[in-house]
């Protein structure tokens, strides 16, 4: 492939770029040879249309297919030769592709302005101290044994303060804003079976408890509860509902004891003492990552500001979809489905600019140190980044190989870990004070 780049301004490049006719004419028998399996030609069976009479007819789509697959990989090769991020995607032109001929076309890209990074050799980072108080040890404990409380079933009393009561539960809508003028037999109930609820939880509606305290297994009973008009629950919001419930079990939430067998249950632990030291070390190393973290959002912070033009707006609304992109992973990876969530993303992504301006700019100043200090990252480090992004997408890492590579995604990983070098070398250059 040869590529010719001309500087038009500081910001405004181009790239012509002429591919093989050799590699070209490899990719249009190998796309041919695809719409051969499938084409439909009166008179020819499919799979059995000459490779002829496949090239005249299907001719341009062909043509079209080859530069499809041919183009972004080039643009991609050619960007990395000269280490150039573009702000938006090329605009792509003058195409010209036949069979026997070389592919030519010209890629018109915008890029950041000349940066000066300013002294870099050293610089001063804070940390923030790192120290595990007993308190939150004791926390930590309190919270496994809180996620380890079983629920026993009650016998031989009602229902009290604190029992989780199951019920089958039927609510309906007498009185309000839905039910005005409407016969009570005519509103549709709301049924539920093995409903269970804590008596004296915090999310029951008002007057329920009361209700339902005292009750004992196999007790049925009918109830009306009203609602005010700012209730925070907007349908029930001002009405008066109907509920009818039976008892099918009452429970009670027990708590183990904080003492060896506990230690025991929870898992590999000899004792209580071991597992307060496996909790403390737990403590002591989240605590060491969250001071790591805020290191180096110093550093971002710091090289953020070296910084003094605007940043390409596309520039920082691609950051706000990666951004955005991994909280929604996070919901997934969460099985929250992000559809179903009370999240305004217009506002979640205005909430996450600023940031993204920050980390934009930052990114820039390291790209600048990169191309300094000669940083690239080799082969095998875009091996295991791209294997990393397969084991997440829970594909194979050649799949999610080739796909980069088509869609011009490998110059977006080489980027990255670019910029991860230099991170690198800067944070062992400096000089970090714990504050």
């Amino acid at each position: 492939m040869k590529t010719e780049f001309t500087d038009i301004s500081d910001t405004q490049k181009n790239v012509a770029v002429e591919i093989a006719s050799e590699v070209v004419d490899a990719e249009i028998d190998r796309v041919a040879r695809d719409y051969g399996r499938t084409a439909r030609i009166p008179g020819f069976r499919p799979g059995r249309v000459p490779a002829k009479l496949l090239r005249q007819r299907f001719r341009d789509r062909i043509l079209h297919d080859v530069a499809q697959g041919l183009i972004p990989k080039a643009v991609d090769e050619a960007l990395r030769e000269c280490g150039l991020e573009p702000v938006d995607l090329p605009k792509i032109r003058d195409v010209v592709i036949d069979e026997g001929r070389p592919l030519t076309f010209v890629a018109d890209f915008e890029t950041v302005p000349p940066i000066d990074p300013g002294d870099y050799a050293i610089l001063t980072l804070r940390r923030p101290p790192v120290a595990v108080e007993k308190d939150a040890i004791d926390q930590a404990l309190n919270g496994l044994r809180e996620r380890s409380a079983r629920f026993d079933p009650v016998d031989g009393r009602p229902a009290e303060h604190g029992d989780s009561i199951v019920l089958d539960l039927t609510r309906q809508v007498v009185g309000g804003p839905d039910s005005d003028g409407v016969p009570a037999e005519q509103l549709k109930p709301d049924a539920h079976q093995g409903v269970t609820i804590e008596i004296g939880g915090s999310s029951n509606p008002p007057g329920f408890d009361d209700e339902v305290t005292g009750l004992d297994v196999g007790n049925t009973k009918e109830f009306t509860l009203s609602y005010s008009a700012d209730y925070s629950v907007s349908e029930l919001a001002g009405t008066k509902v109907r509920y009818n419930v039976t008892v099918k079990a009452i429970k009670r939430r027990v708590v183990p004891e904080l003492d060896d067998e506990f230690a025991k249950d929870i898992g590999d632990f000899e004792n209580l003492s071991a597992l307060r030291t496996r909790v403390a070390q737990d403590l002591q190393k989240e605590a060491e990552q969250d001071a790591d973290r805020q290191v180096r959002a110093d550093l971002t912070k710091q090289l953020a500001g070296r910084v003094t033009f605007d940043v390409p707006e596309a520039l920082i609304n691609r950051e706000i979809d990666r951004r955005v992109d991994e909280f929604v992973r996070r919901l997934l990876e969460q099985q929250v489905d992000p559809k179903k969530t009370d999240i305004n993303w217009e506002e979640f992504r205005e909430q996450q600019r600023e940031h993204a301006q920050e980390a934009v700019r930052s990114a820039l100043v390291l790209d600048e140190i990169a191309r300094r200090e000669s940083l690239a990252p080799a082969e095998k480090d875009i091996e295991h980044e791209v294997a990393r992004y397969a084991e997440r997408a829970g594909r194979p890492a050649a799949a999610v190989r080739a796909k980069l590579e088509q869609e011009g995604g490998i110059a977006r990983v080489e980027i990255g870990l670019r910029r991860e070098k230099a991170v690198a070398l800067l944070m062992s250059r400096a000089k970090i004070v714990t504050v």
